[in-house]
C-alpha cells in the first residue's frame, strides 16, 4: 500500500519542532505521534493505523532529476525497511535528504533508515 503523504506545511514544522530526531550519514529522520491517526484509521479500508510520510529534498542537492532520484531512493529505502521489520503505526515521519544521499545507493539509505527507526523505537520487537 502507498504511504499517505504529509501535505500540510504546518505538520512539517510541528514535526521538526516537537518530534524526535535521528541524524544519519545520508538521512535525517524526524518522528512525531500523529494526532489524526484515529480519524485516518477509520477511513482506512482495513481499519488499521497508518504512518504519514513526508520527504524533504533541498535544491542544494542538485537539479530536478537528481532530486527526483533521491526521492525515489528514499521511498524505496523506507519500503524495504517496513518490509523487513514491523514498524509502529500512527506517526508523522519526515525524511530529510543530506548531501551524501546524492551518491548513495538504496541499500545505504535503507540501512540508515533502519538504524534511525531502531534508535527512535519505531520497530516492534
Amino acid at each position: 500500500m502507498k504511504h499517505i503523504a504529509i501535505s500540510e506545511n504546518h505538520l512539517y514544522s510541528k514535526t521538526y519542532a516537537k518530534g524526535q530526531k535521528f541524524v544519519g550519514k545520508n538521512v535525517i529522520v524526524y518522528v512525531l505521534r500523529d494526532l489524526k491517526a484515529k480519524k485516518l484509521m477509520n477511513a482506512h479500508p482495513q481499519r488499521e493505523y497508518v504512518n504519514r510520510v513526508g520527504l524533504t529534498v533541498s535544491k542544494k542537492l542538485g537539479k530536478a532529476h537528481i532530486r527526483n532520484r533521491v526521492k525515489r531512493i528514499l521511498r524505496e529505502g523506507l519500503r524495504q525497511t517496513e518490509k523487513k521489520y514491523e514498524t509502529k503505526k500512527g506517526n508523522l515521519i519526515v525524511l530529510v535528504a543530506r548531501q551524501a544521499c546524492v551518491l548513495a545507493k538504496t541499500q545505504d539509505i535503507a540501512c540508515d533508515i533502519e538504524r534511525a527507526f531502531k534508535a527512535l523505537n519505531l520497530i516492534n520487537v
